[in-house]
């Protein structure tokens, strides 16, 4: 039999979701969904949803529920990864309440700045364990990157973890539809190419019957400034640097050294920028678990409509040969020809049954690979830090960061480095 293997499966809304795919796609009946996470709970939990909404879809899927991770993986076609390391209670805690003390603020710290820079070091470890298991009990799977920060950890697993390991992120599918609906722009026709890096992919070309929508774009783009709104900060960065970009605003608003600064507090409100927001979230997502389990379990007919997520479609491509575009985040193996080949770039890539074949991109223009540049710094003396165990490139990592540098001295960036390492104990490896 054929074999699923999904890796944090206690994630049980994101497992429906994207094994829910799984089970409405005829090229992948009869597949095992091989489910595993460290929390039985909420492992139980998804095992139970999964096995009454194939009922409820007629699938051909089995469901099966492992506490050995290797034998979770033995066999395996394909690895869905959706982990997260240290969880909100403490790591995120600590990821957020430590900085704030040395007047360093962020929203989300799951990507780059200094939270994600302690979130790569207390992940990668786990992500590597993964790599070694697959070596030995199904080296030739594909791996299916969901977990953040996506960038590094898709370039460790296929550099150092010598693992096919393909990046899948949601704001490459949802950015042009959200720019339109925000803008009130027909989407339909519409023609858009996007590169760059994961969460600081952009918007390179948008056309409809040949015809450049930019003008139209940013003309509403400054119309729509005018009044408070949730995409403040990429409108912003669209008028500065002249392209929109795919990740949120309030999470470019911690990418870049411009729009969290002590001396400047009213940019805040200017810009609309949810300080805290993921904590925020957290706390309501933690909260509301409990009502949407009870509601999950309370339909004895569990329906599920196939989402956007890419997993299934990749899968399917390669099942049946039929072609399938995502946007997939791999080495830049020359890809795009302005940023680091060591670097793991966003780029629209071909899904067949030969695997995934990213396109060429070239140049990007000039001021957009700077700007992924600064965030690319960061990520590669992460890397560093991570797999020599040297402490000094958590702190290079965390100087070069640009919101960081823009807000403390390096000798409070070293004695935060410091303090965040003590903080965290046995969820971060030993650094010399």
């Amino acid at each position: 039999m054929n074999k699923i293997t999904f890796l944090g499966a206690g994630s049980t809304v994101f497992v429906k979701n994207v094994l829910g795919d799984v089970m409405m796609t005829e090229a992948l009946q009869d597949f095992e969904l091989a489910l595993f996470d460290i929390d039985a709970e909420r492992l139980s939990d998804s095992e139970r949803l999964l096995k009454s909404l194939a009922q409820s879809l007629g699938s051909r899927c089995s469901v099966k529920t492992y506490h050995d991770r290797k034998e979770a993986l033995r066999g395996a076609k394909y690895v869905i990864n959706a982990i997260q390391v240290g969880g909100y209670d403490p790591c995120t805690i600590t990821d957020f309440e430590i900085p704030k003390k040395y007047g360093l603020r962020q929203t989300i710290a799951d990507t780059l700045g200094i939270g994600g820079i302690f979130r790569n070091l207390r992940t990668i470890p786990v992500m590597l364990d993964f790599a070694k298991d697959m070596q030995e009990v199904c080296p030739d799977a594909w791996f299916l990157n969901y977990t953040n920060p996506m960038a590094v950890l898709t370039n460790v697993m296929n550099v150092h973890g010598g693992i096919k390991t393909i990046g899948l992120c949601h704001s490459v599918q949802v950015c042009v539809p959200h720019l339109f609906d925000t803008l009130g722009i027909d989407q339909t026709g519409v023609v858009a190419k996007i590169a760059g890096i994961n969460h600081m992919a952009w918007l390179l070309e948008v056309t409809k019957d040949g015809v450049d929508l930019y003008p139209e774009i940013k003309r509403l783009a400054r119309q729509k400034q005018q009044e408070t709104h949730d995409d403040m900060v990429r409108y912003e960065l669209m008028h500065r640097f002249g392209y929109y970009v795919t990740e949120s605003s309030e999470h470019s608003a911690e990418y870049h050294p411009y729009f969290i600064k002590r001396n400047y507090p009213e940019l805040i409100e200017r810009y609309n920028i949810p300080l805290d927001e993921y904590p925020r979230r957290c706390v309501n997502q933690i909260a509301e678990w409990k009502e949407m389990r009870e509601k999950l379990f309370a339909s004895e007919n569990i329906q599920h409509t196939r989402s956007h997520e890419y997993a299934s479609h990749i899968m399917e491509a390669m099942e049946t040969d039929r072609p399938y575009k995502i946007g997939g985040n791999v080495i830049n193996n020359g890809l795009i020809t302005n940023l680091p080949r060591e670097a793991c770039v966003e780029v629209p890539c071909l899904v067949d049954g030969s695997g995934i074949s990213p396109t060429y991109i070239g140049d990007l223009p000039p001021q957009l690979a700077a700007l992924n540049r600064t965030n690319i710094n960061t990520q590669l003396l992460t890397i560093e830090a991570a797999m020599t165990g040297k402490k000094e490139h958590i702190y290079h990592a965390a100087m070069l960061d640009p919101h960081t540098a823009a807000e403390l001295s390096m000798d409070d960036i070293v004695a935060m480095c410091d303090d965040l390492i003590e903080a965290h104990g046995d969820w971060l490896p030993k650094f010399s």
